[in-house]
């Protein structure tokens, strides 16, 4: 697949997010329409994960994975679920965004 790794990674990520999203309304894996959902969200995600190990170093593609990740699924989470967001959370995923940031602008990080 001729796909960028980069346009892959960022649909491993919205691809997790759904699922992980979806994963809390499963219920416990009760409820199996949400369940489908996570499981396909993850086999997308991890599929288009390993398109992006092709070409960006592994380090480099799970810290944005991560990063771009835990604030997304946050997001979500406080946007759908009714999660709260104080101070301290809010300046974790500042220090979150960052460090994805650095890594992706200053670091010189690459492939064996």
């Amino acid at each position: 697949m001729n796909l960028s790794p980069y346009l892959a990674l960022a649909i491993a990520i919205v691809a997790e997010v759904i699922a992980t999203t979806a994963l809390k309304q499963s219920a416990g894996f009760t409820r199996m329409v949400p369940l489908a959902v996570s499981l396909i969200g993850y086999l997308v995600a991890l599929f288009c994960l390993s398109l992006t190990l092709e070409r960006i170093p592994t380090g480099v593609a799970y810290a944005i994975w991560s990063g771009v990740g835990i604030v997304l699924i946050t997001a979500l989470a406080w946007l759908v679920h009714g999660q709260r967001l104080d101070t301290p959370a809010l300046v974790g995923i500042g220090f979150i965004l960052a460090g994805v940031l650095v890594l992706n602008l200053f670091s010189k990080a690459s492939a064996g």
